[in-house]
């Protein structure tokens, strides 16, 4: 990479970045992946490399700038220059064909559109000259929050149009995928968090993270469904809301799935009941249909009334419960020893499929359910997605109030409590060494690739692993016996693994599953600690003075470095080759900036923010993304928005370019 010369790497970054647009819009708009997870992030890490070779070289629209740090904002009000709206609701066939009847009586020619209701968060997004500009979310319908830096991270939003169109804003719906909800609410229960409820708190909570990082590990995706304004040099704006869908589809975005064109109130009334019929196979939540005037012309003559559209109206599914029996509970035990209880029901149809298990969360929600084995229950899909006992309607006779086990399932070790939780207190337990394996192997930690939860269940089981060290001596003789391997897949495991030795400190801090601590707070521990040695060594006192790092999470540290056992691990990884130390060495608190804290906002005349960032931290300052109390400085240029006006009111000394250059 380093022998490329200054032309030959801006060529091959060009075309790297073609190649990877090619491939996102495949994988995440047309879900048509041509290549495998592993060739895409090959191909995204050379350029990567190229990019840090070469900085001049980036650009915003890069692949590679999908995922950012702290959104710069939290969050700057937007204007919508076109209002937002929302619909009506309707909840019956009779409200429904009155609703298109009265169209009909002052559009005679009128002619619909039917489509699902995706259950998410309306956003608006901006493009200058083809490319992403600004997204917010809908808000008020004419006030919205700017979360251009989370929606970067939405692989489903093409950051560069397929034409460089003067100006356009689409209306789209954020939504989280039902297995992506799945995974995160199961990975909640497995912190011994409360879950999500459904797929669209799920996406509105994820979408308004300040870390947009946090957002981009969420996987979230996107339809668009509405042109909102359009500025084009040669053609004309289509004149109806099918022909705009299929404008949209051809700029690159995703637009709303299965639409259909009806002609009468019946043909309407029959594709309501056909995407009721199917909306439980669907890999999105949806909460209703949409039906709209087809006709753009038509709809600016019915107009609107001072709260909806008179041209569109939403028609809201009813919620689909059953009736069975609860005929047992289990309790898994997660890697941070959290019991988590799962309901047994009689298998039931629900929301177009059998039903045998529902999530209970936890010993409070199933006491304030009442809930006994041998129950009669209603249960549902919350948000149509994952099951859940709404009550229950009988108990049994002689049937006595459920509880949780006070020993733990898998080890037998006590079960203490945690906040809602019930935690498994024994060190030694199995189920939470498998689930700690498996985390340590993610890919967000140690990155191995090919130890899947089966394989490391193997490897428990014949005693060739006892913990996280155990992998690096593993041998491809002794691995290519077991079952689905062989010799050249235990030879590319081993190699895996011997790769994963150099990940870095703050991976391996992730990885070793302390509870509370991310993969951003470990980032920041290393950061100002510079190796591992460093954190068994540090007080509460030194944790608390990293930023993001609060009474929890410094207690968390220091009780995981307090035990014997945690430190002869760290000991026995260091002695099998992983890097344990930073390679740059911690920042220290000298210069004349020394403590201080700062917060950038505008556009400087000379520095980008990066390199401004990079002035104050080689002077002994931080970077805050928030104003508060705690800031010493702010750092503004030109545009500066509601940072600068905040930081006048605490009474913050604002500083120019030139003013910040003269203090350093």
């Amino acid at each position: 990479m380093n022998n490329l010369t200054a032309r030959e790497a801006a060529l091959r970054a060009k075309e790297l970045r073609a190649v990877l647009r090619y491939h996102s819009h495949k994988y995440y708009v047309e879900d048509a992946p041509e290549i495998d997870d592993y060739q895409y992030d090959m191909l995204l890490r050379e350029l990567e490399e190229l990019e840090a070779a070469h900085p001049d070289l980036v650009v915003p629209d890069s692949p590679t700038q999908r995922v950012g740090g702290e959104a710069d904002s939290r969050f700057t009000p937007v204007n919508h220059a076109v209002v937002m709206e929302s619909l009506q609701d309707i909840f019956s066939r009779e409200e429904l064909l009155a609703f298109l009847r009265g169209i009909l009586e002052r559009q005679p020619a009128a002619e619909f559109i039917v489509e699902p209701k995706i259950d998410g968060l309306s956003v608006s997004l901006e493009y200058e000259n083809g490319r992403f500009l600004r997204g917010s979310t809908r808000g008020d319908g004419s006030v919205g929050e700017d979360v251009t830096a989370n929606l970067r991270t939405v692989r489903a939003i093409p950051l560069r149009l397929a034409e460089d169109l003067p100006f356009l804003e689409v209306r789209g719906e954020v939504y989280l995928p039902r297995r992506a909800f799945e995974r995160l609410t199961a990975e909640q229960a497995d912190r011994g968090e409360t879950p999500f409820k459904n797929p669209r708190n799920a996406a509105a909570g994820s979408l308004r993270q300040k870390n947009a990082a946090v957002t981009a590990g969420r996987g979230l995706s996107i339809f668009v469904f509405n042109i909102q304004q359009i500025r084009q040099a040669e053609r004309t704006p289509p004149a109806a809301h099918g022909a705009s869908l299929e404008r949209l589809r051809e700029l690159g975005f995703r637009v709303i799935p299965s639409f259909r064109h009806c002609r009468t109130p019946e043909e309407v009334w029959t594709e309501i009941e056909r995407v009721g019929e199917i909306r439980g196979t669907l890999a999105y939540d949806i909460d209703g249909a949409v039906v709209k005037v087809d006709d753009f012309a038509q709809r600016e003559a019915l107009g609107s009334t001072a709260k909806f559209p008179r041209w569109a109206a939403a028609y809201k599914y009813p919620p689909e419960e059953r009736e069975t029996t609860l005929t047992g509970v289990e309790v898994a035990v997660g890697r941070t020893g959290v019991l988590t209880p799962t309901a047994v029901l009689e298998p039931v149809l629900l929301a177009g499929s059998t039903v045998s298990r529902a999530t209970l969360h936890n010993q409070d929600m199933i006491s304030e359910k009442d809930l006994r084995l041998g129950d009669r229950v209603l249960v549902r899909k919350a948000g149509d997605v994952i099951p859940e006992l709404v009550r229950s309607l009988a108990h049994a006779p002689d049937s006595v109030p459920y509880f949780l086990p006070d020993r733990c399932p898998s080890c037998g070790a006590s079960v203490v409590r945690d906040g809602a939780a019930l935690r498994c207190d024994g060190d030694d337990c199995p189920a939470q060494l498998l689930r700690r394996l498996i985390h340590f192997c993610s890919r967000d930690a140690m990155d191995i690739e090919g130890l899947s939860e089966a394989i490391l269940q193997k490897l428990l089981d014949q005693g060739l692993i006892a913990g996280p060290a155990d992998l690096f001596r593993l041998r491809p003789e002794q691995l290519a016996p077991l079952d689905g391997l062989g010799e050249r897949s235990a030879d590319n495991l081993c190699q895996a693994i011997a790769e994963a030795k150099g990940r870095g400190p703050a991976r391996l801090l992730f990885a070793l599953g302390i509870r509370h601590v991310g993969q951003k707070v470990a980032q920041s521990v290393v950061r100002e600690l510079g190796s591992l040695d460093a954190l068994a060594g540090a007080d509460i006192v030194r944790f608390c003075a990293v930023e993001g790092v609060g009474q929890v999470i410094a207690q968390s540290l220091l009780d995981y470095f307090a035990c014997p056992e945690h430190r002869a691990l760290l000991a026995r990884l260091r002695a099998e080759g992983l890097v344990t130390e930073a390679e740059i060495a911690p920042r220290q608190a000298e210069g004349p900036f020394a403590g201080k804290i700062f917060v950038l906002t505008g556009a400087l005349p000379t520095l980008s923010r990066k390199e401004a960032a990079e002035k104050i931290g080689a002077a002994g300052g931080k970077v805050s993304a928030s104003v508060s109390a705690k800031t010493n400085f702010v750092l503004a240029g030109e545009d500066a928005g509601s940072k600068l006006t905040k930081a006048q009111t605490l009474g913050i000394e604002i500083l120019s370019e030139k003013e910040f250059l003269e203090k350093i």
